[in-house]
């Protein structure tokens, strides 16, 4: 069986995207498309052959951002740049990849639960989802609110432990004294 290999977008200096598949330039709208399709591609550099494929994702996302309605925040696109060069910044990228691959399993099953009990072009199963929301939003949202708790708490333990840790492995050494919160 033959390996499948990503679609490949070329970048050219010109700002334009070749799509290698169709060879035709496409627009970024296009490439939304292949995302909301579920294709996977690879954006690389015509020129220099790197791959561009996040900065592309990310400048879909600043158009859809620009658009009518916001998906995040000032404060949340704050704290996010905040983590840049920070300790924790590996640990984010992981732990929000992994919240919306939690977040995107169970949307699919909740729709595939909606298809098998009202068919597939049921006006009820379409409005299931909002409804969902609607109605268990604030159940999901306490829900994460304390598991965001939990893990502050669980972090700042960790912390305090490397902490003593440390203290007792350089006992010989000078240290300011501990800060009490």
């Amino acid at each position: 069986m033959a390996e499948q290999h990503p679609r490949l977008i070329k970048k050219y200096p010109n700002r334009r995207l070749y799509d290698t598949a169709s060879s035709c330039y496409i627009t970024l709208a296009d490439v939304r498309d292949l995302v909301l399709g579920q294709e996977e591609f690879q954006v690389i550099d015509a020129k220099s052959g790197d791959d561009l494929t996040r900065t592309i994702l990310l400048q879909i996302i600043l158009e859809e951002e620009s658009g009518g309605s916001p998906m995040f925040t000032s404060d949340l696109l704050s704290h996010m740049i905040r983590f840049y060069g920070n300790a924790m910044q590996g640990f984010m990228g992981r732990y929000l990849e992994n919240n919306i691959h939690a977040f995107t399993e169970m949307q699919a099953k909740l729709q595939e639960q909606t298809k098998s009990m009202y068919g597939e072009n049921s006006p009820l199963g379409k409005d299931l989802w909002m409804q969902f929301l609607n109605f268990q939003g604030p159940a999901l949202n306490s829900m994460m609110t304390a598991y965001m708790e939990q893990s502050k708490r669980m972090f700042t333990q960790m912390q305090d432990q490397i902490e003593s840790q440390t203290r007792n492995m350089f006992t010989g050494f000078q240290f300011p004294p501990k800060d009490k919160k």
